[in-house]
């Protein structure tokens, strides 16, 4: 069971990495980026270049990864969401099931849909504490995962433009009236998002070796349940929601319900709104008529 949960950990801080993308987004602009996962794919497959065509380090192809998803994640609020920012939620959620479908069918008509495995750049060493069996790999993902969270959330806590993106999810009209540039603003949401995507795909790649163009679609979803399970717009609550769902997901796996582990999450999932419609982290808000 211990070895179980260090397993859960390692799964659940790239859950959680997807999820703080999805809160985000949300949170400033209350728009759902179904797109996310697929950045969390392309991530990947730039990893799978730097490394396996221009053999750089593991850690220098990591951070290019993310500054290329970052300027992805930009471009796709640019061209894609801000022409329907006072648009129905609708019709933007809609364009981002498209963005979505149009990334995912780019790579396969270019790369074809086949899996690819990973490149092994760094060389495994596994330590065993008692019962517990861990790998350098797994210590190198977790302890990643949690450097990146902690940046974001000194990001968003200490900086200035972190007070102008908690600015603008509470009043995005009178942060402009105080002077905050809003567009930029939620241009850098994306842009953190996306970058903390695109690590969780080459982390995920080096994790379980192999890759392919429709990778970003379940870990998506799952990272969107986690957000919502967290509380939707709480940075803590998505970190949170993901390491949980990382635990249901293998502890369902290590009592033999393998072939039903994603339901597994769902059914926790509505069993939690039914008790707590705000998430584990939110707050019941009451809005006046």
């Amino acid at each position: 069971m211990l070895q179980q949960l260090v397993n859960s950990l390692i799964l659940g801080s790239v859950y959680a990495l997807l999820a703080l993308g999805y809160t985000m987004v949300y949170g400033i602009i209350k728009l759902i980026n179904f797109a996310h996962g697929d950045l969390y794919m392309m991530g990947a497959f730039i990893g799978y270049y730097l490394i396996n065509g221009l053999h750089l380090n593991f850690f220098i192809a990591l951070i290019l990864s993310m500054v290329i998803t970052a300027i992805l994640g930009v471009m796709i609020e640019f061209l894609a969401y801000r022409p329907l920012r006072n648009s129905t939620r609708i019709a933007a959620l809609i364009t981002a099931i498209g963005v979505s479908f149009f990334l995912e069918y780019t790579m396969i008509y270019f790369f074809s849909a086949d899996v690819r495995p990973f490149p092994q750049a760094i060389e495994t060493v596994k330590y065993n504490l008692g019962p517990i069996s861990i790998s350098n790999v797994q210590l190198i993902i977790l302890g990643i995962s949690i450097f990146l969270m902690v940046a974001l959330q000194f990001i968003v806590k200490k900086t200035k433009m972190g007070k102008a993106m908690r600015a603008v999810s509470v009043d995005s009209d009178a942060a402009q009236l105080m002077g905050i540039n809003v567009n930029q603003t939620i241009s850098f949401t994306f842009a953190l998002g996306s970058a903390l995507a695109g690590a969780a795909g080459v982390l995920i790649g080096l994790y379980y070796n192999s890759i392919e163009p429709l990778m970003g679609m379940t870990p998506g979803l799952k990272a969107f349940v986690a957000a919502v399970l967290g509380g939707i717009g709480i940075i803590p609550g998505a970190a949170l929601g993901g390491f949980v769902i990382g635990i249901l997901e293998t502890l369902a796996t290590a009592v033999g319900l393998s072939d039903f582990r994603d339901a597994v999450v769902y059914i926790v999932l509505i069993l939690i709104l039914l008790v707590r419609p705000s998430g584990l982290l939110g707050k019941h808000v009451k809005e006046k008529v």
